[in-house]
């Protein structure tokens, strides 16, 4: 069963998120914390697959950014959903700065957003804990790495990608299929806003700068002529040791 903790002062408040967690997914296990003291001895304690907090907890305004600091310090990478009244133009940068997930300013967001924000994070905990199950450790540096809770982080050869949430999941979108021809359509799925061919082509022209800054030599995603894109994996034997 997966487990989500909700850290909100105001009552009301966290007792719409639980119901709207619920309704999206009713076997999650849901806690509810409403002081910054509680939710850091549960964050120390339990081994939770997603977190939702607010910024300001009673009377301290920042007790969300020292809570994200504890579960960082932790190193669980459980992803962070931010919902807080402080202005999304402010302190959206900071949660990101923070590897927060993303961040939902209160009384400009309907259920329907927000529950689609969770089913992403909820996806990426599954995809997180399968591929724990699963993994093989690698020897090398040289293959590309995604951490899905912590946004879709990238790696390449051990070194921080950086780009856009939506370059992310288009990455992430075209690793996951390697080796196959990921179209125009299905990476139309994986970005809310711009869904056209031509906002497709800066998004992969952002990822390609982005990792050539990084390697100089790099050509792992391939564009298919009036199909979309392929991310190649290297050649084992074009590696160097």
């Amino acid at each position: 069963m997966y487990k989500v903790a909700i850290i909100e002062d105001d009552e009301p408040t966290s007792g719409q998120l639980r119901d709207w967690v619920l309704s999206a997914a009713p076997d999650i296990a849901v806690a509810q914390w409403f002081t910054r003291d509680a939710a850091e001895t549960a964050i120390a304690r339990e081994d939770y697959d997603l977190v939702i907090l607010d910024i300001e907890l009673g009377r301290d305004r920042h007790a969300g950014v020292a809570i994200i600091n504890a579960i960082n310090k932790v190193g669980r990478g459980t992803p962070v959903l931010v919902v807080s009244a402080m202005p999304a133009a402010i302190y959206r940068g900071i949660m990101k700065a923070l590897d927060a997930w993303d961040y939902l300013q209160k009384t400009t967001f309907e259920e329907p957003e927000f529950i689609e924000t969770f089913l992403d994070m909820l996806r990426a905990a599954k995809s997180r804990r399968r591929s724990e199950e699963n993994a093989t450790p690698k020897t090398n540096g040289e293959e590309l790495s995604i951490d899905p809770l912590r946004q879709g982080v990238p790696f390449w050869r051990g070194k921080r990608v950086n780009v856009p949430l939506t370059a992310q999941r288009i990455l992430a979108a075209l690793f996951e299929r390697r080796g196959e021809v990921v179209s125009y359509d299905d990476l139309f799925a994986v970005v809310k806003s711009g869904r056209n061919r031509e906002n497709i082509r800066k998004h992969i022209s952002t990822l390609r700068e982005a990792f050539r800054e990084l390697d100089e030599h790099f050509d792992a995603i391939e564009n298919v002529p009036m199909r979309g894109f392929r991310w190649v994996s290297p050649n084992p034997a074009d590696k160097r040791s």
